[in-house]
């Protein structure tokens, strides 16, 4: 299988097709590389090179049991652009992928990074606070922790109807949608998916976000259950210079998954590739 080792020793798999210039996806928790298939494909029929790894204690990359912050998600980033040798980079990343390609930024700069898309992304701050009153309480994160540790089995399948927007009338979501995300949640380690929950719900990444100085652009649904548009999306895009916010009317968290928006973003996608 195609992977890179860490500085620590850590696998990360990851899928390569296509020839031209690089696009790399960061998949969003509790998912995979897989998560980003339709897209890939995509931008590989359209003349550029997609890539998109396994997070670590994800899908096929190594099931350890520690490193699940983004300070290390960015430097196992910065590992595979740089093994790999990719320049002129376009980063593509969803909700907790978001947060890897912040801090990358934040502690890697832009020297191998064309440009930036941020889908249904956790930045700047997910958690709910005195100076972030749109945020997320911190009850409904403990709640998540104790649903994975009690049957995350069950738990990812009630996970996935809110998390493709399934209990909204008129949905397009398939029950293929939802056995995916299944599937590749029940992938990721029960370690990896608690210690992301307190990674993703309390980092903090405005300063991050300061330091991008390349193209971005920001999608985000506004009917979004998991990550709060007005708590991230939005104040992305204006946090950001010169950032091109997208907002999908009743759009899901799964936005790059379910018909109907999925090809809606690869059309963006692709077309904001050109610039």
């Amino acid at each position: 299988m195609p992977a890179i080792t860490t500085r620590d020793g850590v696998e990360i798999f990851y899928k390569d097709w296509g020839k031209g210039r690089p696009v790399v996806f960061i998949h969003g928790w509790p998912l995979s590389g897989d998560a980003w298939q339709d897209q890939l494909k995509a931008v590989a029929d359209a003349g550029y090179r997609g890539i998109a790894h396994d997070r670590r204690g994800h899908g096929r990359s190594t099931p350890v049991f520690d490193g699940y912050d983004f300070d290390t998600f960015a430097d196992d980033l910065h590992d595979l652009i740089t093994e790999l040798d990719l320049r002129d980079v376009t980063l593509v990343a969803h909700s907790m992928g978001g947060g890897e390609l912040a801090r990358y930024i934040g502690r890697h700069g832009t020297d191998r990074v064309r440009s930036a898309v941020l889908l249904s992304a956790i930045p700047p701050l997910m958690l709910q606070g005195p100076d972030n009153p749109e945020g997320v309480p911190q009850s409904v994160f403990d709640d998540i922790k104790k649903g994975i540790l009690a049957e995350r089995s069950q738990f990812w399948k009630d996970t996935a109807e809110t998390f493709h927007g399934a209990n909204r009338p008129g949905n397009k979501v398939t029950q293929g949608n939802k056995d995916a995300f299944w599937l590749m949640a029940m992938q990721e380690t029960i370690e990896g998916g608690v210690a992301c929950v307190d990674a993703f719900a309390a980092t903090d990444f405005h300063e991050d976000l300061k330091k991008f100085d390349v193209p971005t652009l920001v999608v985000h649904g506004d009917d979004d259950q998991v990550v709060p548009i007005d708590a991230t999306g939005r104040k992305t895009a204006q946090l950001v210079r010169g950032a091109e916010l997208k907002v999908y009317a009743g759009g899901s968290h799964g936005i790059a998954l379910v018909p109907g928006d999925k090809e809606k973003f690869t059309e963006d996608l692709l077309e904001f590739l050109k610039k």
